[in-house]
């Protein structure tokens, strides 16, 4: 397994703290960046992680695709995009694309990013009741039966242009895991659907970001999701929470419910091989926000959970 951290695509101290962490790769976000998934743009990208020893292994950004999910004119322009960048990235052999689906329109939903924790520390979570008071969605009203019509109608697109191009597709879990959401159903907020989906389009190259805290969300037993999952899993957020789908904290990486140790042996008996980042990270003492940054993605605790996922990797290798 590879230990890998979400980086900016210029550098920056996040990327100095990588070099001095000894991570394997880099993932890269395109915060800020427009039309980020054209060649030029992803070749430098590319060669800035290259240069500075951080091999770029993984695109965790998505061009834009609401109009794809919810079926809409101008869908197949959208899926122009995602078909240029995934040529793109095979050009350039940056292996894996992590993606959502009905992620879109809503979005990843918290409804705190301060609830107190050991030491004072800050955790994000999320609570169902207080989040369905917002007015519906304007996308309100879609039908499941079109969102799965309308990702058949995406995977049949762009799966084959993914195994040509060599690049891993890694659909990663709806956050939170359940449907539906200010009106909008989601779809991937199962182990079931999940495998309803990989059936979709039975390719190696279409598969999932395994993210440890939505499958814990669902009330899966993460070990033996990977292992259900097997050689499908082409990605990981490490990060766990406690509580269900309607009601859940995110919790320190050695302090939640699932045994952190037996999903890194279960990654180990199927035999992956690929990316592992931490995700979702408590705010830490005397922490202060870089502008514009996201809760569970400062610095401190991103630190802690690699230390962590370092220190698991030696004890189970």
């Amino acid at each position: 397994m590879n230990t890998a951290l979400m980086l900016p695509p210029s550098p920056d101290r996040r990327w100095t703290l990588a070099k001095q962490l000894g991570v394997d790769c880099g993932v890269v976000r395109f915060w800020g960046v427009d039309d980020w998934w054209e060649y030029e743009t992803l070749m430098r990208t590319r060669n800035r992680f290259e240069d500075h020893g951080i091999p770029l292994q993984v695109v965790e950004d998505r061009p834009p695709m609401t109009k794809t999910v919810l079926g809409k004119e101008g869908r197949d322009k959208e899926i122009a995009r995602v078909k240029q960048l995934l040529r793109n990235m095979g050009k350039l052999g940056i292996e894996t694309y992590c993606w959502v689906w009905t992620e879109n329109p809503v979005g990843v939903l918290r409804t705190s990013d301060s609830i107190p924790d050991r030491g004072g520390s800050l955790l994000t979570g999320y609570d169902h009741g207080l989040s369905e008071r917002a007015d519906e969605h304007p996308a309100a009203g879609i039908s499941e039966e079109e969102l799965w019509d309308n990702l058949e109608y995406f995977l049949n697109e762009v799966v084959p242009v993914a195994e040509e191009a060599g690049v891993k597709m890694a659909l990663h879990p709806d956050d939170p895991p359940l449907s539906p959401v200010r009106g909008v159903p989601r779809l991937v907020t199962s182990l079931e659907k999940y495998e309803r989906i990989l059936e979709l389009y039975d390719s190696p190259n279409h598969g999932v970001t395994l993210c440890q805290g939505n499958f814990a969300a669902m009330e899966t037993d993460v070990p033996s999701a990977i292992r259900r999952l097997g050689d499908r899993i082409h990605f990981v957020h490490f990060r766990d929470v406690e509580g269900t789908p309607d009601s859940f904290v995110e919790t320190w990486h050695d302090d939640g419910p699932t045994d952190m140790r037996a999903a890194i042996e279960a990654y180990r008996d199927i035999g992956f091989e690929g990316p592992i980042r931490p995700d979702h990270v408590p705010k830490m003492l005397g922490e202060e926000d870089r502008e514009g940054v996201h809760a569970g993605y400062t610095d401190m605790g991103r630190l802690f959970a690699i230390g962590y996922i370092r220190g698991l990797l030696e004890q189970t290798g």
